[in-house]
C-alpha cells in the first residue's frame, strides 16, 4: 500500500469525486480526513462510505471559503494526527447557470471565494504544518479542463479554474525548495449523481463530445491523485495531468467535424 499510515486530507469529500478519492486513499492505507461543508453533508458521506464498507479516520465540518473554519479544522488535525502528509483540494462550488451579463457580483464572489480562496486559505494551512514536519508532504489541486477551454454560462466557475492552474503552479515553485510537491489534477467530464437528471438527449450529446466516449468515473480521478501524490510522481511538480478522455485534444467532436 502506498500511502500506508499517511494522514491525508480530502476537502469537499462527503459525496461523487471526493468520496471515490477518500476511498482510494483508505484502501491505500492512509488515515484520512473527510472535510464537508456542513453537518448534514457529513453524515451523508459517513453513510455512503458505511455502504463501501470503509471508515474514515476523521470527519470535520468546515466551510472552505471561511478562514476561520479553515484554521478549526487544522487545529483539530494537529490534535489528533500532529501532521499532514497528502492534500487534496477537491472542494468546488459548481458555479452553474447564469448568462455573462445576469451575473450578480455577489454570486461571482461567492464561486471564487470557495474555489479560489477556500484552494488557498487550506493549502497554506496545510503548508505551515507540513514546513514543521521532517518529511514535508504533496499537495494535489483538483482543477479543470474548462480553465482552458471554456464552457457555456459558467463564466465565474470557469474563472476561478483558470486561477487554479496560476495558483497550482505558482505554490509549485515557492514550495518545491521547501520540499513539498504541488500539482493538479485536470478533470473533464466527470460522472456524478447530477447526471441521473440529465435528459437523455443532454446525456447522449456529453458522451460524443468525448473522444473516447465515456466520462470519467470517479476512480478515474481518484487514480490520478494518488499517482501524483505517490513517491512514483516524486520528481513530478508543478504539472497539469488531464483526465478528460481526449477531449482537450481535438478541436469538434466526430459528429460535427466535416
Amino acid at each position: 500500500m502506498r500511502f500506508k499510515e499517511k494522514v491525508v486530507l480530502v476537502t469537499g469529500a462527503t459525496q461523487n469525486t471526493g468520496l471515490f478519492i477518500v476511498a482510494h486513499f483508505i484502501r491505500e492505507g492512509a488515515f484520512v480526513i473527510v472535510n464537508g461543508i456542513s453537518s448534514a453533508e457529513i453524515e451523508n458521506g459517513k453513510k455512503r462510505l458505511n455502504e463501501l464498507g470503509l471508515n474514515a479516520s476523521l470527519w470535520i465540518s468546515a466551510d472552505i471559503s471561511n478562514c476561520n473554519e479553515v484554521i478549526d479544522m487544522f487545529v483539530q488535525i494537529k490534535s489528533k494526527f500532529g501532521r499532514i502528509d497528502v492534500l487534496v483540494n477537491n472542494a468546488a462550488h459548481l458555479g452553474v447557470g447564469g448568462k455573462f451579463e445576469e451575473i450578480s457580483i455577489d454570486f461571482f464572489l461567492e464561486v471564487l471565494k470557495v474555489n479560489l480562496l477556500g484552494t488557498f486559505q487550506v493549502a497554506q494551512q496545510a503548508v505551515k504544518m507540513m514546513l514543521n514536519q521532517v518529511s514535508k508532504g504533496v499537495i494535489i489541486n483538483v482543477g479543470s479542463n474548462v480553465s482552458t477551454q471554456s464552457i457555456h454560462n459558467r463564466t465565474a466557475y470557469v474563472t476561478s479554474k483558470g486561477g487554479i492552474d496560476a495558483l497550482s503552479r505558482s505554490m509549485a515553485i515557492d514550495l518545491a525548495p521547501k520540499g513539498i510537491r504541488v500539482n493538479m489534477v485536470a478533470p473533464g467530464y466527470i460522472y456524478s449523481n447530477r447526471w441521473d437528471s440529465l435528459p437523455t438527449e443532454v446525456y447522449n450529446r456529453r458522451k460524443a463530445n468525448i473522444p473516447m466516449s465515456a466520462e470519467a468515473s470517479g476512480d478515474d480521478i481518484a487514480e490520478a491523485v494518488a499517482f501524483l501524490a505517490s513517491d512514483a510522481a516524486k520528481n513530478i511538480c508543478g504539472e497539469r495531468l488531464i483526465v478528460d478522455g481526449g477531449c482537450s485534444a481535438q478541436l469538434f467532436p466526430l459528429d460535427v467535424d466535416k
